[in-house]
C-alpha cells in the first residue's frame, strides 16, 4: 500500500481561537502510540456517533491508519481542529483519481460542543481554495442524521428525506445541494435458530429461479482465479448503482486494484466474505454480495456492495447472493447479531430484497454535491 504524502505541517488560524493542524500519519501500524492520531480517531468516532446515534463505524487508531493512507487511486489528507490543546473536530479531503482528480470527497466534522462558532465555515473556505488550486471541480460528501423536529429536505429524485438539521443547514449555507437520500437498514438475528428455516426457504426459492447459475464464495484475499471477474463487477458497481446526479466518477478495476483493496481491508482488521453468482455456461461472475466484520466476533456485520449485472437481471440473483451470504456468514459468525446496510431510496429492487429478508430501516443519510466555479 502506498504511503500518503503528508502536507507540510503548517497551522491555520480559525475563529474563536481554534486552529487547523495537518495530521501527519505515522509510518507503522502501531499507530495507537501516536497522540495526534489517537485524538483524531477519538473525535472522529464521537462526531459519527453524534451524527448517527450509533457507534457502528468507530475505529481504533490502528484500524483507522490504513483507511487514511493514500493509494494509487486516491490522495488522502486529514487535519485536526484544535481549541487550545483539545481536538474538537476532524477534516478529510480525498481526491479521486478515476476522473483525473476532478472529484474530491470533503468532510468537516465538529463536535456539537464546538459548533456555531464559525469554525466549520472557515475550514470549508480553506478546503475549497485547496480544491480549486488542485483542479477539483466537484466536491462530494455523505452525511448521517438522527430524527429531529426540523422540517425535512427531499432530494430531486423525490425518494426519501432527511431533516433540515444543523448539518443540512450548514451545507445549504455553503452552496451544497442534496442529490440523494440513503436508507440505513438493519437485520437482527434472534437468539435461537428460528430465522434459519425462513432464510433457507428464500434461498431455495431464489436458487430455483436462478437456473443456469451457481453460488461461489470466498474470504479475502481474493483467489487468483476470481480476480478478473470480481474486478469487472466492482467496475460495474460504480456505473450501475443509482447515483442520482452526484456525478461520481466511473471506476476502472483490475486485479491489482482488487489486491490493493483486499490489503486495505485486511490491514484494518476486517474479515470479508464475497458471495457471487457464476453463469455456468460461460463461467462469468454476474452478481455479488459482500459481508464484513471488524474486530471481535460479536461486532456489527456490514453488508457492503451488492450488485447484479444488468444483462443477468430477472433471475433472482440478488436474493440468491444475499441469502446465501447471510446463511454461511451466520454459521461462521453466530455472535454477530446485527447486519447494517445502506441503499439509495430510489433503489427499489434492492430495498425490496432487503425487506423480504427482514431488514428494517433505522436511519437515513444524505448524498451532497457542490460544483466549484
Amino acid at each position: 500500500m502506498t504511503t500518503a504524502q503528508n502536507e507540510t505541517p503548517f497551522v491555520i488560524d480559525l475563529p474563536s481561537g481554534a486552529t487547523l493542524h495537518p495530521l501527519v500519519l505515522p509510518a507503522r501500524a502501531d499507530a495507537g502510540r501516536d497522540g495526534a492520531l489517537l485524538a483524531y480517531a477519538d473525535v472522529r468516532n464521537r462526531c459519527l456517533e453524534e451524527a448517527s446515534g450509533r457507534d457502528d463505524d468507530a475505529f481504533s487508531a490502528e484500524e483507522l491508519l490504513p483507511l487514511l493512507t493514500s493509494d494509487s487511486h486516491t490522495t488522502r489528507r486529514q487535519w485536526r481542529i484544535l481549541h487550545g490543546e483539545r481536538t474538537v473536530g476532524v477534516v478529510v479531503f480525498t481526491v479521486l483519481h478515476d476522473d483525473g482528480g476532478a472529484t474530491a470527497v470533503s468532510v468537516i466534522s465538529v463536535l456539537k460542543q464546538a459548533q456555531g462558532r464559525g469554525i466549520g465555515t472557515a475550514v470549508a473556505a480553506h478546503l475549497e481554495h485547496l480544491a480549486r488550486t488542485e483542479g477539483v471541480r466537484t466536491l462530494q460528501v455523505w452525511t448521517e442524521h438522527v430524527p429531529t423536529e426540523d422540517p425535512v429536505l427531499v432530494p430531486p429524485t423525490g425518494f426519501g428525506s432527511i431533516p433540515r438539521d444543523h448539518t443540512s443547514r450548514f451545507l445549504l449555507a455553503q452552496g451544497w445541494t442534496l442529490e440523494q437520500v440513503d436508507r440505513v437498514s438493519e437485520y437482527r438475528w434472534s437468539t435461537g435458530d428460528d430465522q434459519m428455516p425462513a432464510l433457507r426457504a428464500q434461498y431455495e426459492t431464489a436458487q430455483a429461479a436462478a437456473t443456469g447459475y451457481r453460488v461461489v464464495q470466498w474470504l479475502l484475499p481474493t483467489p487468483d482465479e476470481r480476480l478478473a471477474g470480481y474486478a469487472w463487477m466492482k467496475s460495474r458497481m460504480s456505473t450501475d448503482a443509482p447515483d442520482a446526479d452526484m456525478g461520481s466518477p466511473e471506476e476502472t478495476w483490475d486485479a491489482d486494484r482488487v489486491r490493493e483493496q483486499d490489503e486495505r481491508w485486511l490491514d484494518m482488521g476486517y474479515t470479508v466474505q464475497v458471495t457471487a453468482a457464476e453463469h455456468i455456461a460461460t463461467g462469468e461472475l454476474c452478481a455479488y454480495n459482500e459481508l464484513s466484520l471488524k474486530g471481535a466476533d460479536d461486532s456489527v456485520t456490514e453488508q457492503n456492495d451488492t450488485l447484479v449485472l444488468a444483462e443477468h437481471r430477472g433471475h433472482r440473483l440478488g436474493l440468491l447472493v444475499k441469502t446465501a451470504g447471510l446463511l454461511s456468514w451466520h454459521e461462521g459468525h453466530p455472535r454477530s447479531t446485527r447486519v447494517i446496510t445502506y441503499n439509495a431510496e430510489e433503489n427499489r429492487p434492492m430495498l425490496s430484497i432487503n425487506e423480504q429478508i427482514g431488514f428494517v430501516p433505522i436511519g437515513y443519510g444524505g448524498a451532497w454535491k457542490k460544483a466549484l466555479a
